[in-house]
């Protein structure tokens, strides 16, 4: 007999109100505040569609991370004034969705470290694609591109909330020179690197510096230690450097050599003043 075309076609997934709440709680009680919206799809059986109205039922409960996106953060009542769950607790889970590399970078990585002269109002991440940042409320991730970020020597946050990798104290010294000119300029960059110095050994130095290939990084960063007194890792960068570097000003910039002050040992210019 065929089916009348004027009757309802009866659906496979019965409508569920109320599942993703459900689904919510499940993901907290397992520790999880980030999730995409085809999870919620596949455990509950609802429509993309009923499954967003669901959510934006929660209102306040839960915020989409981007408006490109289709991921979303559960803002538990701890966290309704910031307006988003800390960034550490969901950047891994959310890399991993979108199939890029991250990890916990400058800054944000020397605070962890024990590393903070001024107080930070962002969370700063690496990753291999530029990104804009993300703004929730008073939570604001910003993203710094770096292409063979695979190469970076990193390591697992310790006493984290969730998995999150963090450059290591040696990577993030060069990470600090190399973009010093966006956190705030050079000196901003070695008001960081000192107190991260006695945390770092040669083996590691020399393995993010050959991880870079950069000379000129290390020529900035051997100056920067030597200012420091720290001559045991300056003897390993200025060991690591070619015979004859070319010369490159202390800030990156087009420079008038003749006229500018020098430093013979790192082949550098000085362009700038560090009070350090």
């Amino acid at each position: 007999m065929l089916r009348n075309r004027f009757m309802p076609i009866a659906t496979t997934m019965p409508r569920r109100p109320g599942a993703a709440d459900a689904f919510i709680d499940a993901r907290l009680a397992a520790g999880v505040v980030g999730f995409p919206l085809a999870d919620l799809v596949k455990e509950t059986g609802l429509s993309p569609t009923a499954a967003k109205s669901q959510l934006l039922r929660l209102g306040k409960w839960v915020v989409k991370v981007t408006r490109k996106h289709q991921f979303y953060l559960i803002v538990s009542p701890d966290h309704q004034t910031v307006g988003a769950p800390p960034a550490n607790w969901w950047l891994n889970d959310y890399f991993k969705w979108l199939g890029h590399p991250c990890y916990l970078a400058l800054q944000s990585a020397a605070e962890t470290y024990g590393s903070a002269p001024q107080a930070l109002q962002v969370t700063q991440v690496m990753t291999d694609t530029s990104r804009r940042e993300i703004v929730l409320g008073r939570l604001c991730v910003r993203f710094f591109l770096k292409t063979a970020i695979q190469q970076t020597p990193t390591q697992q946050l310790t006493n984290a909330y969730a998995p999150l990798q963090v450059s290591t104290p040696a990577a993030t010294v060069i990470d600090l020179v190399r973009y010093a000119s966006r956190i705030g300029g050079m000196e901003r960059a070695a008001e960081t690197i000192i107190p991260l110095l006695p945390l770092i050994k040669v083996p590691e130095l020399r393995r993010a510096l050959d991880a870079e290939n950069e000379p000129a990084l290390g020529q900035r960063l051997g100056y920067i230690l030597e200012t420091a007194g720290h001559e045991k890792l300056a003897l390993s960068v200025e060991d690591w450097l070619p015979a004859h570097p070319l010369w490159t000003p202390l800030v990156p910039a087009q420079v008038d050599r003749e006229n500018m002050p020098i430093v013979p040992r790192w082949h550098l210019i000085k362009n700038a003043k560090l009070l350090i």
